[in-house]
């Protein structure tokens, strides 16, 4: 039997230092929903507080419960991770601190991920830059290639790693070109691989418990994809849709569109590579 769904704006301990509460946005894209997860025990770090939904910001008070918030972070802002930011900071008078932020036109397939415009952190946080509070440390990781701002958080000294979008605990994630890459999202992964975390909080689904496992397996999935394509291009030119009714038999048709995305990104790393080259939205081996 299939394991029921988390609650919705339930807060659910997951240990003393960690606690998470599920948005109301599920979708074929965000699986069960955003998940904001609450850090510390006296004064607190929030970690994408998810979309702008009066109940989710209801949810997320009652979690608080009247402690001070030291810092509101943000993984990377698509629309489903960082509005609530605004009315959090409001409520809390917490700075909100983390991606960089950039305006850019969403070429993607979906509307939940399109960026958040108004997105404006007090605070840009670098690689390695870390943010303290009453007795946690948070330590900022680049893990580009979802988008190219995206950071994850490690908890620092607990072998926790906040993994935002970029490894989420249900699904592969979407890289949609042109801010989205999979040259970057591959070299973010080998360097999560040789990391010894011991579980990983992602923005969806639930916590992996075997980190660089799941990694390898993400690797491994997106190496089969290459391998797909060449081995497609190998009998002959193809335009993409092509290639991807190909590759993704049996795929919800709502989500052709996100794996139309993800060839487009393994086409531009292989171009990269010198391995393929396009005309005229046709794409072949390279001569």
């Amino acid at each position: 039997m299939a394991a029921l769904p988390p609650p919705v704006g339930t807060c659910i301990q997951l240990n003393p230092l960690v606690a998470r509460v599920l948005a109301p946005n599920p979708s074929p894209y965000t699986y069960t929903g955003t998940q904001t997860h609450i850090v510390g025990e006296r004064a607190l770090a929030v970690i994408d507080p998810g979309p702008d939904d009066p109940a989710h910001l209801d949810a997320l008070l009652r979690a608080i419960d009247g402690r001070p918030v030291s810092a509101i972070l943000v993984t990377h802002h698509h629309r489903d991770h960082s509005p609530a930011t605004r009315p959090l900071a409001r409520a809390t008078g917490a700075p909100i601190i983390g991606a960089a932020p950039f305006h850019l036109s969403d070429e993607g397939p979906r509307a939940d991920a399109a960026f958040d415009a108004d997105y404006a952190p007090t605070q840009v946080l670098a690689d390695r830059d870390t943010v303290e509070g009453d007795g946690w440390t948070l330590r900022a990781l680049a893990t580009p290639g979802h988008t190219s701002n995206h950071l994850a958080f490690e908890l620092v000294g607990t072998g926790a790693l906040f993994s935002g979008d970029h490894v989420m605990g249900w699904s592969t994630t979407v890289v949609s070109p042109p801010d989205g890459d999979m040259t970057a999202y591959m070299a973010s992964l080998e360097l999560l691989l040789a990391r010894e975390d011991r579980v990983y909080h992602p923005g969806h689904g639930e916590q992996v418990d075997n980190p660089r496992r799941f990694v390898r397996g993400l690797l491994g999935h997106r190496k089969q994809r290459e391998g797909q394509i060449l081995r497609l291009l190998g009998k002959g030119p193809h335009a993409i849709p092509d290639m991807t009714r190909h590759m993704y038999v049996g795929l919800d048709p709502r989500l052709l569109p996100a794996a139309e995305r993800s060839v487009l990104a393994h086409l531009i790393d292989l171009t990269r590579q010198g391995a393929v080259a396009e005309e005229e939205g046709v794409w072949r081996t390279a001569r």
